[in-house]
């Protein structure tokens, strides 16, 4: 075996702290890790929330840092985390790397080792939902199963998810774990159909004691994957093993589903999970600030607290947006800049009903485009991310159905909505300025409640 990755890692970040100044590093390098190495490549975890800002702005930075600590010829990829190519080298057993998984047997698949029960920031929103899913990692299969948390987009879902997956792997008595997204479980499964063999798949989703499968929305109009995960949750429930799902809406409202695996996803436990209000945001910001050691005072977090409502996630992209914005600048975050920063984005959120029209005109106004051209075929990039923010908003906004949605944007049908759906829910984890543009949208289209 190599060298273990983490002096590689540590040598890495001495030659990046020499290279920018202790804000940066703390905001933008210092949440990343060494996941892998393979001959001279470095794989580099980034979490969602700042990997396409690393990619772009600091990648040849750590080429230049992995050359000086560990090879002339390094390369450097910045991947999500929990990606390990096959073959790559990783760290041996016992590693301070090993993360919260460490205490018992490895889980099947990555998590996330910040995203734990102590992380969560709890409150009137979310108590309910927090506490169901801490009894559900206690006592896999005896507390709720299946438990079934449904919300919004951004506003804790599948950090719960990863908190049940990080509490079983630690102190589940060697409990297996898996987690997957709907589209991992598609992409896995059609992949093994078209390998006429899907036995290894069976396998793997199966035969684990704990299933977490986030974003179950997405499994609409997937008549074979559908089939799939029917078997899987009654093999599962069946056999004495718990079930975790996650979904935007109650199994009621996934309309489009197959009406017998919405009935089982409705019966064991559901929990909502609603936006944060005022004092969780608070909360969260100082401590997402406290643990990045970000130099932003009291006022700038109340300021970011008080304009951004919806999710956790366009709150914490917001707070990167202010202090990104003041590093490059050369100054500390301030009241100021957060008001000038945030009013770009997008202006207030006004009172009134959510129609796919009135999500339309609003979007059409914040990207200064004519509302024709995003009905019309329009392929244009600028016009295209539009169309595909305003159906998300429409889906998640109003009660219309896929068909009548795409009906209100120029006839077009169910599946174009599904994917622009699919695109930006993708998109929004992973870009700042993306997250908080359509937080301001959804604040403007929302009615103060």
């Amino acid at each position: 075996m190599g060298e273990p990755l983490e002096p590689i890692w540590e040598r890495v970040c001495g030659e990046l702290r020499r290279d920018v100044p202790d804000f940066k590093f703390h905001i933008w390098l210092a949440p990343l890790s060494l996941a892998a190495v393979e001959g001279e490549s470095l794989y580099v975890a980034a979490p969602e929330h700042i990997r396409t800002w690393v990619r772009d702005h600091y990648l040849d930075l750590l080429v230049t840092a992995a050359r000086r600590a560990h090879s002339p010829s390094a390369r450097v990829e910045v991947v999500p985390e929990g990606v390990v190519p096959e073959g790559a080298g990783t760290p041996p057993r016992g590693a301070s790397g090993a993360g919260p998984q460490a205490g018992g047997r490895p889980s099947d698949t990555p998590l996330n080792p910040k995203f734990t029960f102590g992380q969560f920031v709890i409150g009137g929103g979310n108590r309910f939902a927090h506490a169901a899913a801490l009894a559900v990692a206690e006592l896999p299969a005896q507390a709720y199963n299946p438990l079934f948390i449904h919300g919004r987009p951004g506003i804790g879902k599948t950090h719960l998810l990863h908190a049940i997956g990080n509490y079983v792997s630690c102190f589940g008595g060697g409990l297996t774990v898996r987690y997957a997204t709907v589209e991992q479980f598609t992409t896995e499964f059609v992949q093994a159909v078209r390998a006429r063999d899907t036995r290894a798949f069976k396998e793997r989703f199966r035969s684990v004691d704990l299933l977490l499968l986030d974003d179950v929305q997405f499994l609409a109009e997937k008549a074979r994957t559908e089939e799939e995960v029917f078997h899987t949750f009654n093999e599962l429930i069946g056999s004495g093993r718990q079930l975790v799902l996650t979904s935007d809406r109650t199994p009621a409202e996934l309309d489009r589903l197959e009406r017998r695996l919405g009935e089982r996803f409705g019966a064991g436990l559901v929990v909502q999970l609603d936006p944060p209000d005022l004092h969780v945001r608070r909360a969260i910001l100082a401590k997402r600030a406290r643990l990045d050691a970000i130099d932003a005072g009291p006022d700038v977090l109340e300021e970011i607290a008080e304009r951004v409502q919806t999710s956790v996630r366009a709150l914490e992209a917001a707070l990167i947006q202010v202090v990104a914005y003041a590093s490059l600048l050369g100054q500390a975050p301030s009241v100021e800049l957060t008001r000038k920063l945030l009013d770009h984005v997008g202006p207030e959120r006004q009172p009134g009903p959510c129609t796919v029209s009135s999500i339309l005109e609003a979007t059409a106004q914040q990207f200064d485009l004519p509302p024709d051209s995003i009905l019309a075929r329009d392929r244009r990039p600028e016009v295209s991310r539009a169309r595909k923010i305003a159906m998300y908003l429409a889906r998640e906004l109003t009660d219309e159905s896929l068909p009548q949605i795409g009906r209100g944007f120029g006839g077009r049908d169910h599946t174009t909505v599904l994917h622009a759906i699919r695109s930006v829910t993708r998109d929004v984890k992973s870009d700042p300025q993306l997250a908080i543009a359509v937080d301001s949208l959804r604040r403007q289209l929302v009615s103060t409640q």
